[in-house]
């Protein structure tokens, strides 16, 4: 596999683009947003030339790997001779299965379809398709171009070649594959969101405030960022949606949503995205400080 499609350059879709132009593939990066492609290829530059002042790459590997970026604002014939795509957009069913479907019509039947999603089944999008077997789940973790996990995800079709395929793949991206099946949520998230959502209940029930329930964490169980910053840093929306098909899925109350969670995605205050969640942020700088909404 040498040419990649990547769908969606948002903060998982520029991320996956990066680790692979960086190991050499000829990646083209789409989104129907040419602002978001504008802004994917900005914080590109931006995590090479991070890298470039750690040492960690040479200006030569900086020049290499932007040079094997390009940017496309459609999914059409010029994609065509694509070995891998991997479905990096919003989370969101319907458009998924409108982008597997269009895809699926487009490629060779020999071309890994993969997605991105943090939650939604794979055999309900590989069933949108006429070759369900090439359909996988390829779930990295944020930020990609450093965190190693990848959550390889068989569909109820998915070929065994095809799975060894992208796990050798990830391998080569220098990331660790774990391979896991088809079930709401997965592995990563079938944990971590209900664990996310307990922290939302007890800031939600008096028990502590929100710096208190991240200390607990973060001192007292070494997690290297507190719950309800962590869901910030995913995006409130992101964390509903996976919550719902939780619920959905598994049909049990104990993945229902906080209701505090549902109204301050409601409200439009989903964290980093937003500048404001359990936090406040300010664009340019890591300062964060707990949202006024939240001061005792």
């Amino acid at each position: 596999m040498k040419k990649i499609v990547v769908v969606g350059a948002g903060t998982m879709g520029n991320g996956i683009a990066h680790v692979f132009a960086q190991n050499g593939y000829d990646v083209r990066l789409v989104d129907v947003s040419e602002a978001a492609l504008q802004k994917g290829m900005q914080t590109i530059e931006k995590n090479l030339a991070r890298m470039l002042a750690k040492g960690s790459i040479t200006e030569a590997d900086q020049t290499a790997t932007l040079a094997r970026l390009t940017t496309h604002s459609a999914i059409d014939s010029s994609l065509s001779d694509a070995d891998l795509v991997v479905e990096a957009a919003t989370e969101r069913v319907e458009l998924k299965l409108d982008i597997f479907r269009t895809l699926d019509e487009l490629v060779s039947p020999e071309a890994i379809l993969a997605s991105n999603t943090s939650s939604i089944s794979i055999a309900q999008i590989a069933a949108a398709t006429r070759y369900p077997k090439r359909v996988i789940g390829m779930h990295f973790m944020n930020p990609v171009p450093v965190m190693k996990l990848v959550e390889i995800i068989k569909g109820y079709n998915t070929s065994d070649e095809v799975a060894k395929r992208v796990q050798d793949l990830s391998v080569a991206l220098g990331k660790i594959p774990v391979l896991v099946h088809d079930y709401p949520g997965f592995v990563a998230n079938r944990i971590l969101m209900p664990m996310i959502n307990e922290a939302i209940q007890s800031l939600f029930e008096g028990v502590a405030g929100v710096e208190e329930i991240d200390q607990v964490m973060k001192l007292g169980m070494a997690h290297p960022m507190g719950p309800l910053q962590l869901a910030d840093f995913i995006g409130l929306d992101v964390c509903l949606a996976i919550l719902r098909v939780l619920q959905n899925g598994l049909g049990q109350p104990k993945y229902a949503p906080c209701p505090l969670l549902v109204n301050m995605v409601t409200a439009g205050h989903l964290g980093v995205k937003s500048g404001s969640g359990f936090y406040e942020y300010t664009p340019g700088s890591k300062e964060t400080r707990v949202a006024a909404r939240f001061l005792n």
